[in-house]
């Protein structure tokens, strides 16, 4: 049967598959749209199929923060190739999916993937994907904070590594918190302060000080006390308000908020494509 350019641009318009795939839908469905739809979806389903066990190691990670500053997301999007990474669609989709889980306050995957953007549900959308691009599409980790402070969101050029800074309180500089963003993002931190650093890190890093005094022939009690030295180091280097401040490193991060008489940080997450965020 003669498929029509125009219906042609109406499925392409519907769905953002490919004009040649649009073409071959109608013809398949005998030019019902609805039907053209359902067969460009079952074939992203097969095509998800085929490519479940390809690596999706490229994307890009995007943040979303409500006007108010007391609630924001960070969501990482993955594809296979960097080429589809940087096509604008694709973080469109990306920024929809965060936009989802900011407003529905999602926390968890399944109810993600249930959820709808646009009307469709998330994981129809991530199929369509998979059939338009031909690549394997998946969300990776997501995160969701909410505060009675301020939220502060940083986005590394290129979209692979961003922030998110939670404050005790308002901020009249938003410059300042995104300081303390991009230093989390150069330093990465393991916590914002002594007390949040797990014990058995630092029993860890106590034990391999002390071991290594001992074999370069140290007596117990010098090594124990050269070992709580190398602790105070490893807070110097590992704890957010410890570190030296990375604009001016004769002070540390929690002498710049004083400073700057800005709140303290109360909490982070630091997301890195292909890593689990903290």
């Amino acid at each position: 049967m003669s498929i029509s350019a125009s219906d042609v641009k109406k499925l392409r318009d519907r769905t953002g598959a490919g004009m040649m795939d649009c073409k071959k839908a109608l013809k398949e469905s005998g030019g019902d749209l609805d039907a053209a739809i359902e067969y460009l979806r079952k074939k992203g389903q097969k095509v998800a199929e085929k490519r479940a066990d390809r690596e999706a190691n490229q994307g890009v990670i995007v943040t979303k923060v409500t006007d108010d500053g007391k609630k924001a997301v960070a969501l990482e999007l993955n594809c296979e190739t960097d080429f589809v990474a940087k096509n604008e669609e694709f973080g469109g989709h990306a920024a929809s999916f965060a936009q989802t889980v900011l407003d529905e306050e999602i926390t968890d995957r399944d109810t993600l993937y249930a959820a709808q953007a646009n009307g469709t549900a998330i994981s129809e959308h991530l199929k369509d994907l998979v059939g338009k691009i031909g690549e394997k599409i998946d969300i990776g980790q997501f995160e969701l904070i909410k505060t009675d402070g301020a939220i502060i969101s940083y986005v590394h050029p290129g979209n692979q590594l961003a922030v998110l800074v939670e404050f005790a309180g308002p901020l009249d500089d938003k410059e300042v918190g995104k300081d303390i963003a991009m230093q989390i993002a150069a330093m990465n931190p393991i916590a914002v302060n002594r007390d949040s650093v797990p014990q058995e890190r630092i029993d860890e890093e106590l034990q391999i000080a002390k071991d290594q005094m001992i074999n370069e022939g140290k007596p117990a009690e010098i090594a124990e006390k050269a070992a709580q030295g190398k602790v105070r180091k490893f807070y110097e280097e590992h704890v957010l308000l410890e570190q030296k401040f990375v604009k001016d490193g004769s002070i540390t991060v929690q002498e710049f908020l004083k400073q700057q008489n800005a709140p303290t940080v109360t909490s982070y997450k630091r997301l890195q494509l292909g890593e689990s965020g903290n």
